[in-house]
């Protein structure tokens, strides 16, 4: 009888992004198939992978802290390898190997299939960082480290895009899409694991299938999905204002599972604004295109970002930007105050406006926000609506949380029930009876 050799420990910490989250599963699908095992603790791994972002200035130094802090367990704990994965190590690896000797091995963001040769050494320098092509597929081992109800399928890497103030493209890759025969393959092994609610996700929903050349689009893979008996909900993450379609937006308007909730970033509605960001969109597109999704899909939830603070944005143009803000009376928005990147076309304007200019004007738009949000959960009172069961809440032990379709995983608000014997990972109908600023307080039905 062959002894199993003890498993190496190897803890994992994943930043930025769920696309980012969804390589670091299949980094954890891959060394738990090769005898390592996952640990919660840091000072408990003899390997720690940090998977880092660098899409703005705020990410690159959460990224950064979070290879220091790690590198403290190479001097007081078990660890005796340290791994640095994702966008921070592809945009920055020559700096990097300067200022953090301690790191052991950097991967870029189209090499974190090949894990366990940087762990055991066997690879390093090799990697072009202008070309990342690597996708993975069904056949890739993957840990789905969400609740066992709901999981995330990135259907393509990469973007075409090339909006101005972005780095995406050259830290992914142009685009790459899966085909659909091995997103279902992917999707019916997740929902086989107990998932009702799956996130498809991609740097632009809305170009998947270009790249395939062989008639390959969202609408597709939306048919096929579908089919999957035991999938309940199908949620989509970022689709481009101007380029849906009005066969998926009927697609979204009947059919059962697919969630009326539509995440498009707009970024701002002034054309001039647009323009410098190569948005390839005018404000009067932006504005029709809410409009025709509220005609054909009235109970449509619609989630949007956008920037403020761009170089040369006037103080008339950021005010345009609110005006519209009141008008689209979005259900959940996120503001950003634009990140000067290296490496992008934005980052040669002329007119660079100061930080306190860029957070004064966040500040004013989150507020208008936060004020339409109430309103917009106000008028939601009294509908009974299908909800998620997520487990006990956070703000009390009496109370279970929850999301309606309406409401994507974490960043989007919760629904907490009062009261019931419900089981985790069920859908059921729940009266709506109180809100807050982003949540809902309501009782089973």
């Amino acid at each position: 009888m062959v002894a199993t050799p003890n498993p190496k420990t190897i803890f994992f910490q994943s930043l930025g992004c769920v696309k980012n989250l969804v390589d670091a599963e299949v980094m954890l699908g891959i060394t738990q198939k090769e005898n390592y095992q996952f640990v919660t603790e840091p000072e408990k791994a003899e390997v720690i992978v940090v998977n880092t972002c660098s899409f703005i200035n705020d990410s690159k130094r959460e990224s950064i802290d979070a290879i220091l802090d790690m590198a403290e367990h190479k001097k007081s704990g078990t660890c005796n390898k340290l791994i640095v994965t994702g966008c921070l190590a592809q945009r920055y690896k020559p700096d990097l190997k300067v200022s953090f000797p301690e790191v052991d091995a950097f991967v870029g963001t189209g090499q974190y299939h090949k894990i366990l040769e940087f762990i055991d050494g066997k690879k390093e320098d090799d990697f072009d960082f202008r070309h990342p092509k690597y996708l993975h597929n069904e056949n890739t081992p993957r840990i789905n480290t969400q609740p066992f109800y709901r999981a995330y399928l990135k259907v393509s890497e990469g973007c075409i895009k090339g909006c101005a103030f972005c780095i995406i493209p050259r830290i992914r890759g142009t685009l790459r899409s899966r085909t659909i025969q091995s997103l279902v393959a992917e999707a019916e092994n997740l929902v086989a694991s107990g998932a009702v609610e799956l996130n498809l996700i991609a740097q632009d929903l809305t170009d998947y299938g270009r790249d395939l050349a062989d008639g390959t689009n969202l609408e597709s893979l939306l048919k096929a999905l579908v089919k999957i008996e035991g999938l309940k909900w199908i949620r989509m993450l970022y689709l481009y204002p101007d380029e849906m379609s009005d066969e998926l937006i009927e697609l979204i308007a009947t059919e059962a599972k697919i969630c009326k909730y539509i995440d498009t970033p707009v970024q701002h509605i002034n054309d001039r604004m647009l323009k410098l960001m190569n948005r390839k969109v005018q404000g009067r597109q932006i504005r029709e295109r809410l409009q025709k999704l509220r005609t054909r899909i009235p109970d449509v939830a619609i989630r949007s970002t956008v920037i403020v603070g761009y170089p040369g944005e006037t103080e008339e143009e950021f005010q345009e930007l609110v005006d519209f803000v009141k008008e689209a009376r979005f259900d959940h928005l996120g503001v950003f105050a634009y990140s000067h990147e290296e490496n992008t076309a934005s980052y040669f304007l002329k007119d660079q406006l100061t930080t306190e200019v860029k957070e004064d004007r966040r500040e004013r738009l989150m507020k208008f926000q936060m004020e339409i949000s109430k309103e917009n959960l106000k008028q939601k009172l009294g509908q009974i609506v299908p909800v998620l069961v997520e487990g006990i809440s956070d703000e009390s032990e009496f109370l279970l949380k929850g999301r309606h379709a309406g409401q994507a995983p974490d960043i989007d608000g919760y629904v907490l029930i009062r009261s019931g014997d419900l089981k985790i990972g069920t859908i059921l109908p729940v009266k709506l009876e109180r809100s807050m600023e982003y949540d809902f307080i309501g009782s089973a039905v």
